[in-house]
């Protein structure tokens, strides 16, 4: 299984012509197309509870969808884990469908590691991001359209959550979303183990939203909030989901390439039997 990552240990502003070279044009269209289909059915799961249990409308329901509170009856934790799941689930898919091609970010913080760890150039970087965002907000526009006109609720804090405590949260929670796209994705001695990579970065998805969703709504990924934030014009505390998730993923790209991943395997070997990283830079 291809990659697209490239040896890592220095960063990389990348050559003025990969703006327009073929690869840098699909992998952005493959992280358009991930991304919206991760974005559709997150935001639509909390859109479906939603409307099936009467929430929209009520003056909790920003806090309520986001905060672990996404289901009728809040003795049952039956909401949390449907929405948990079906996050594990559009993750898993939309990782797997885009990884050949563009590595299966799917999240601006996981690309944004991956540029600290050198796996990838600032200019494609800066074409992922576009993409991902661009793929979150038609994502969302097209849940709006289809439902009707429901409004997404965007994300929020629950009461007694401060910013910056939802900031180390979001911190610690992608910090682990990628030190596992690391160890399954990136990592030249993954070996089998990459074929079980968008599995195993899904259900830590699935997992987190399970532990931090009653909190702050587990974000993880900007462009899993910003869609929703922009479409139903949603700021409060929106910088939380962007300090966090690049902080958090920042310092995981640097631990597993600088202290996990030995020197001597930061580039492929010409010979060995793990599986070696593929050589295009994405």
């Amino acid at each position: 299984m291809s990659t697209g990552a490239r040896p890592g240990r220095r960063f990389m502003v990348g050559r003025s012509e990969d703006a327009t070279h073929p690869d840098t044009i699909r992998a952005a269209i493959s992280e358009f197309i991930a991304t919206a289909i991760f974005v559709f059915a997150a935001e639509g799961s909390v859109l479906s509870l939603a409307r099936k249990h009467g929430l929209l409308g009520s003056p909790e329901v920003t806090v309520a969808m986001h905060a672990g509170k996404m289901y009728h009856d809040m003795s049952t934790p039956g909401g949390l884990v449907a929405v948990a799941l079906a996050h594990a689930l559009g993750l898993a898919v939309a990782v797997a469908v885009a990884v050949n091609i563009s590595g299966g970010h799917v999240n601006p913080a996981v690309t944004f590691g991956a540029l600290i760890g050198g796996r990838l150039s600032l200019i494609r970087a800066v074409f992922y991001w576009v993409a991902q965002l661009l793929g979150a907000v038609a994502a969302t526009l097209l849940l709006r359209l289809a439902t009707g006109g429901m409004r997404p609720p965007g994300f929020a804090l629950a009461s007694g959550v401060g910013d910056w405590h939802a900031v180390l949260l979001e911190a610690a929670m992608t910090f682990g979303l990628m030190y596992a796209y690391y160890a399954t994705v990136i990592d030249p001695k993954r070996g089998p183990v990459g074929t079980i990579a968008p599995l195993a970065v899904g259900f830590l998805l699935g997992a987190n939203v399970l532990a931090g969703g009653p909190f702050d709504g587990a974000g993880m990924n900007p462009a899993r909030v910003f869609g929703p934030a922009l479409v139903g014009w949603r700021w409060r505390h929106h910088w939380v989901y962007w300090l966090g998730p690049f902080l958090g993923a920042g310092v995981a790209g640097l631990v597993y390439e600088y202290l996990v991943i030995p020197s001597a395997d930061a580039a492929p070997h010409a010979h060995g039997v793990h599986q070696p990283l593929a050589p295009e830079d994405y």
